[in-house]
């Protein structure tokens, strides 16, 4: 035999052999040792249990008495020795529902007032008197010592338990006072009547819990079993004299599990074997689909696996190559791209609309930009690497926010998002770093500009950048210092009454050297730089101390999404309402169409905790957002806020939207208010639709703390300030 072939016997009948026979051996001995192990382990738990068992019961029958024992009407019924109640509260009734074997009353004497004894038991007075005789002594001793040890909310009154033998039946024997629950009847200690149960723990009691607990042929013995096939626990009263003994057949869980895996350790040591045999031959497909399998991994590494674009990090690996071998008179332009309205989108239509939007995107991207490298780098955001771009720049980005506004439909439904689109265009090598940061910074621009635009970057953007920047330190500094935000009040009047009903509290930054920003400027920053908890603060404490000055004003604050979806919420809201003893119906929170109809899970519970606690919540701009009328069925808010763009078309074409918002309000019993009214005629037009609340310049534009108070007490004027 040549070497070749001895060393393919090796291979294919010898080394497989010995890996089987070694393998199947520690199989077996690991088996073999945890099985042991397991019944060792399932034996003692067994005991343990029974010990349990008994212990609990012990607890159980003492437990029951004082449903019975600690009161009142049992206290003057014992005194009265009334024994057609004792006989139907104290013994059959306690027979009946806990399944005691027999209960007696004792005098403060020790002597028999009431007996029961369940008439299957064959133990006499007698025996039941030497087997509680001792424990109502030691009780009596107890109580007239006034010992309360023991005593806790759970166990209402002292007593004494023990196991013993009542005859020559073994039982749980527990004695109670039977004392006042009320406290209102006086018992000297020590002259308390006694209430005594027996349960007995043979024949049925042992049958019961063998059942419940899985104990096979479970059952009460006076000596321990000597056979290895049963399991026992020795049951000892108090003083350690011996009561008997509960035994059962073993639970042996690791000789099964060993018995029945026996085959098909057998079967694996000879599948062992024969696997080891074709081994070699298949060591050079395995190491083909190792090859297969790296190229395919490698692929996946580099892609997004929604969208089959590249990654981040895909993306900015090509990035750095391209742009480092590109030559002084090659142009290369980057592009960031961030969906405009995604995350209404994913909130109103769910997760899945929303994936297979971002899907069409990258699609439609794919088509407009066929040989161009395009990256998804986020939830909604791009990035695109444009290749001898030139001038064709803009042109680019013009057909990108163009081909993105046209509608996707998905499911039947058709969705309209849009897209801002920063560029950056550098000739020759660039750094990649630099280029993407011009990017971003030219992106910003694009959102700044109202969204559904594009910018790219020039040198001018850096200076806007570098005020954004200071603009943020300074809002830092103002909410540090609370010296600069302030709040101011819009007045909301009633449609029918055109009596001053409740105003809107609104935030105002008195920039010390730009004077007021508005609100649509540094409330997204604020929520950007993670300050708008502490905005909202501030209007909300200002805005409670308003609420505390006016008595019968209510207010309503905004809250936005990443302030309604923190856990503390609620209870920031409610602990400030609690500190100026404001009643909780006074505040109304508004929220956006999103929200309020499940954009998260976090603010669903909060709207509820603060709805539950009293405060109302209204929607905010109302018939803005994405919502069908069979979706806002399932609001759970009290006011909608009707946005003004549709009111400054009431007497036109939007006057049909706004009395079915209105009339869809009222089958809802829902309150509505008008916002934006300017004109007598809007206001006119508004009051005979049935809308309950106007808001707006024509009434009154937000007024400072001190313009509000004298309104609210009639002699302020309703001039502007802000």
């Amino acid at each position: 035999m040549n070497r070749q072939a001895r060393r393919q016997w090796l291979l294919k009948w010898i080394l497989p052999a010995a890996t089987s026979l070694i393998i199947g051996c520690v199989l077996l001995g690991t088996l073999h040792w945890a099985a042991a192990n397991t019944d060792i382990v399932a034996q003692a738990r067994q005991r343990d249990l029974a010990r349990l068992i008994v212990s609990k019961m012990q607890v159980s029958v003492a437990h029951d008495q004082e449903s019975a024992t600690v009161w009142d009407d049992a206290v003057r019924n014992t005194r009265a020795r009334d024994l057609g109640w004792l006989k139907s509260n104290l013994g059959d009734w306690m027979h009946t529902y806990f399944g005691h074997d027999a209960a007696i009353v004792l005098s403060a004497e020790l002597s028999p007032i009431y007996e029961f004894i369940a008439p299957s038991n064959s133990s006499s007075s007698n025996d039941m008197r030497a087997a509680y005789m001792p424990l109502a002594d030691a009780l009596q001793k107890r109580l007239a010592a006034s010992d309360a040890e023991g005593v806790t909310d759970r166990v209402l009154s002292i007593g004494e338990s023990d196991l013993a033998y009542v005859g020559r039946r073994p039982a749980i024997v527990s004695v109670k006072p039977i004392v006042s629950d009320t406290g209102n009847i006086e018992q000297q200690p020590g002259e308390q009547n006694l209430h005594v149960a027996v349960r007995f723990l043979d024949e049925g009691f042992v049958s019961e819990i063998g059942k419940e607990y899985q104990f096979a042929e479970m059952q009460f013995a006076d000596d321990a079993p000597t056979d290895a096939g049963h399991s026992f626990v020795r049951l000892t009263a108090r003083s350690g004299a011996a009561i008997g003994c509960f035994t059962w057949r073993q639970f042996r869980p690791g000789a099964s599990v060993m018995k029945a895996t026996l085959p098909v350790v057998g079967l694996a040591g000879f599948a062992i074997f024969l696997a080891g045999s074709v081994c070699g031959h298949a060591i050079w497909r395995r190491s083909a689909r190792l090859a297969s399998s790296r190229e395919e991994l490698q692929h996946l590494a580099s892609r997004d696996p929604l969208t089959g674009l590249s990654n981040r990090a895909h993306f900015n690996k090509g990035l750095i190559a391209r742009l480092g071998a590109a030559s002084q008179n090659q142009s290369h332009c980057v592009l960031f791209i961030d969906l405009d309205r995604f995350k209404a989108v994913n909130d109103t239509f769910g997760h899945a609309t929303g994936d297979k939007l971002i899907s069409l995107v990258a699609q439609r991207m794919n088509e407009i930009m066929p040989a161009a490298l395009i990256g998804r780098i986020g939830g909604d955001e791009f990035t695109v690497l444009l290749e001898e771009a030139g001038d064709k720049v803009a042109a680019a980005c013009a057909k990108i926010v163009q081909r993105l506004r046209e509608p996707f439909e998905i499911d039947g439904a058709h969705i309209v998002i849009g897209a801002s689109v920063g560029a950056a265009l550098a000739a020759g090598p660039a750094d990649p770093s630099e280029l993407t940061r011009q990017a971003d910074i030219a992106l910003y621009h694009a959102k700044a500009a109202g969204r559904n635009t594009f910018a790219i970057f020039g040198g001018h953007m850096d200076e806007l950048l570098r005020r954004r920047r200071k603009l943020e330190h300074d809002l830092r500094l103002a909410l540090e210092t609370r010296s600069q935000i302030e709040a101011f009040y819009q007045p909301v009047y009633s449609a029918e009454h055109k009596g001053l009903s409740s105003m809107e509290a609104l935030a105002r930054w008195k920039h010390p050297d730009e004077g007021f920003i508005a609100p649509d400027f540094f409330i997204p920053i604020a929520e950007e730089i993670g300050l708008i908890h502490e905005v909202g603060a501030i209007v909300l404490e200002d805005a409670c101390s308003v609420m505390a000055d006016l008595p019968s004003i209510s207010v309503a604050i905004n809250a936005s999404a990443l302030e309604l979806c923190s856990d503390g919420y609620p209870l920031r809201v409610l602990s400030r309402l609690a500190k100026w003893n404001i009643d909780p119906t006074r505040l109304e929170i508004e929220i956006t169409e999103s929200l309020a109809l499940g954009g998260e899970g976090h603010s669903d519970r909060n709207i509820a905790m603060l709805r539950n606690a009293g405060v109302r919540i209204a929607i905010d701009d109302f018939g803005t957002g994405y919502s069908s009328f069979s979706r806002v069925q399932n609001l759970v808010v009290d006011r909608i806020k009707i946005d003004k763009s549709f009111i400054d078309a009431v007497q036109g074409e939007s006057k049909p939207l706004i009395e079915a918002m209105i009339k869809m309000a009222r089958a809802k019993g829902l309150k509505t208010t008008a916002e934006g009214v300017e004109t007598d005629e809007q206001s006119d037009a508004l009051v005979a639709l049935g809308c309950d609340s106007l808001q707006g310049f024509l009434i009154s534009r937000p007024l400072a703390r001190a313009a509000v108070i004298d309104l609210y007490n009639g002699a302020g004027k309703q001039t502007s300030t802000a």
